[in-house]
Order: structure tokens, then sequence, then C-alpha cells
């Protein structure tokens, strides 16, 4: 099941907001159209390049096989490493764990 667990990194802010709505989408979903995420080997880099100082973190512990909408392995950045992004909001029977950072 490790292969269907994939990660995203919100605010605490964002994450209590998603729990009192019953699904979790990130501010910058309208304009996006997908949530970013990381398989576990990309956790470490993504927080060191864009949450570098910030505090009051949540990382979600999701089940990929859980989602009803597209998980796509992409780079939209034009990089070889691809990263897996979910096309849909994310219901919160998807989420497994949470930590707080």
């Amino acid at each position: 099941m490790s292969d269907r667990i994939i990660y995203h990194i919100t605010s605490a802010q964002e994450w209590d907001l998603a729990q009192s709505q019953g699904e979790y989408e990130p501010r910058q979903f309208a304009a996006e159209g997908f949530i970013h995420c990381s398989h576990a080997h990309q956790l470490e880099a993504v927080m060191k390049r864009f949450f570098q100082g910030q505090t009051d973190l949540v990382v979600l512990e999701i089940n990929s096989a859980a989602l009803k909408c597209d998980v796509i392995e992409e780079n939209l950045e034009g990089g070889a490493e691809l990263y897996p992004h979910i096309y849909g909001k994310l219901p919160l029977d998807a989420v497994i764990d949470c930590k707080y950072f």
C-alpha cells in the first residue's frame, strides 16, 4: 500500500477549515485545478524549497487509492522528477494521518 501513499503540505489553518467543511481544497486550487503532492522521498526537498521558515504546517498522509478523482504523476516545471497531483478536492476520509510541524 505504500506506493499508494502520497503527501501534501498545508497550513494548520487550511486543514482546520477543511475539517469543518468536510473536504480539503487549498487556496490556489481554483487557479491551478489540482492539489500539489509528493512521494515520501520528495517531502524533505519540497519542505525546504517551498516552506522554509514557516510554522504551523501540517503534512497530510493520503491514500491515493481512496480518491475518486485523477492523480497524475507529472512535472509542470519541466524537470525529470515526477510529482503526484490530485485533480479534485480531497475528501477527508482519504487522509490516513496528519502531522503538525
